[in-house]
């Protein structure tokens, strides 16, 4: 097992100088390259097979309990999420939102500073007793904000192997 072991401690080198920005171009590579691998690993272990056209990591969601701020056109909600991905997060809430529009939202991710500010859209309503479950895409959020949830996501993938 040490070979896991071994693979693990080089990733968590590799994401905590991507963490302080100082990869070089190679080491950039070798990293992208890895979060790719441990995304495709754990969804193996769960099972879960990325669709067509979307890589692992894309696909790889965590459950985490997120603050975030929701404001659309006829009302605002704070909630927590459920879940978190590079593509958006899941929630409940007393009522949906609207299904037809953009829902700007801040979310706070834990070691990021300033929130994490985009819109959104409803893509899923499960209706629950009392509540709805709420599945949110992002919509076009910068390259340097899907960087900083991604290095979460992978801060609370290590911290759970670690444990």
């Amino acid at each position: 097992m040490s070979g896991l072991t071994e693979w693990l401690s080089a990733f968590k080198e590799l994401h905590e100088k991507a963490r302080k920005q100082q990869l070089s171009e190679g080491e950039r590579a070798t990293y992208l390259a890895a979060r790719e691998e441990l995304a495709r690993a754990l969804l193996a272990a769960q099972r879960i097979s990325a669709p067509a056209g979307r890589s692992p990591r894309q696909v790889l969601r965590i459950s985490r309990a997120l603050q975030v701020n929701l404001d659309w056109s006829i009302g605002a909600d704070r909630a927590l999420t459920l879940d978190l991905s590079i593509g958006g997060f899941g929630t409940l809430l007393a009522k949906p939102p609207p299904a037809d529009e953009d829902i700007s939202f801040a979310l706070r991710v834990p070691g990021g500073g300033e929130p994490v500010r985009g819109k959104a859209r409803v893509v899923e309503v499960k209706a629950q007793q009392g509540n709805a479950r709420v599945s949110f895409a992002f919509s076009s959020l910068p390259e340097a904000e899907v960087e900083r949830i991604e290095l979460f996501l992978f801060d609370a993938v290590l911290a759970q192997l670690a444990g």
